[in-house]
């Protein structure tokens, strides 16, 4: 019998699949260039002058280069509090986030578990009907949570949806190392901790960071239940600068409100808001697409 080997290297490409690559070469390029024009823009709102601004000799580079905004905005204490706020709200979050997540998702990953089936329709139906915003204030209202962290970490800290990729995901760890823990003497958590979570890194850290641009990023929360300027997040405090609202009950601080308004006060804002989370995803993003793809697979 006479064997054929025949290298990769050597075979060619059909003219259809040539012309494909570069179709889907150039659309890509367009998709990344469109989304990165808004942010480069934003970079160069917010190193230019107000004047070039005003005048729309912007673009993607800078106009009248100059770091004064930047140094402003960073010494105005509403906003480096409101940051430090963001900072505790997203830790603290995140953390809850994945402590319960995790705590809720293995056991539903257990087909032995009675009433599995009922409690992820419990579950799911969550997705689709809600209380209502009067009554989920009410609710806060009674617990006692307005104006606490607790009242802005708790009303987004579990996700129907991530709750099922997390448990699509455990579902796929192999059980024959969990009976072999069990058999070491490893309890159900300490199974889920010394095998399960180390074997999910991928889903993990994608759920890290979805929750925690989740956290980041969000003003509604603060907008219902923190009515104290000192509690607020970078978000919503960045919300009542955009918006034009005023922040302050003194009178007299009209005009410094009307300079926070300012075309690169807002850029210079939003820029220092959005780079933690810029610098996040590369590190991440290696298990973002494999916990993705394995936490999504069809059971």
């Amino acid at each position: 019998m006479r064997t054929q080997t025949v290298s990769v290297m050597h075979v060619r490409e059909s003219a259809g699949y040539s012309l494909f690559r570069v179709v889907n070469t150039i659309i890509m390029i367009f998709i990344c260039a469109a989304t990165l024009y808004p942010f480069l823009y934003l970079v160069a709102q917010s190193l230019s002058s107000e004047e070039a601004i005003m005048q729309g000799k912007v673009t993607i580079f800078p106009v009248n280069l100059s770091v004064a905004t930047y140094v402003s905005v960073l010494k105005k204490g509403d906003f480096l509090l409101s940051y430090k706020n963001t900072i505790i709200y997203t830790l603290i979050g995140t953390s809850a986030a994945m402590l319960f997540s995790c705590l809720l998702a293995y056991p539903l990953s257990k087909e032995n578990l009675w009433g599995n089936k009922t409690l992820m329709k419990l579950i799911i139906f969550t997705m689709y009907f809600g209380g209502g915003l009067i009554p989920n204030y009410i609710l806060m209202q009674r617990l006692h949570l307005i104006n606490k962290i607790t009242g802005f970490v708790i009303p987004s800290m579990l996700s129907t949806y991530y709750i099922i990729l997390m448990k699509s995901f455990f579902k796929n760890v192999p059980r024959d190392l969990e009976e072999a823990g069990q058999i070491d003497g490893l309890s159900p958590i300490g199974n889920l901790v010394h095998i399960v979570l180390p074997l999910s890194m991928p889903i993990i850290a994608t759920m890290i960071l979805f929750n925690a641009v989740n956290y980041w990023n969000n003003w509604y929360n603060a907008f219902l239940y923190l009515d104290k300027k000192d509690m607020w997040p970078v978000a919503y405090y960045l919300r009542t600068i955009i918006n034009g609202a005023s922040t302050s009950a003194d009178p007299g601080d009209v005009s410094a409100e009307k300079m926070q308004i300012a075309a690169n006060i807002k850029s210079c804002s939003m820029v220092l808001m959005t780079l933690p989370i810029i610098c996040i995803y590369p590190t991440i993003q290696k298990y973002y697409v494999q916990g993705m793809m394995l936490g999504g697979v069809k059971e």
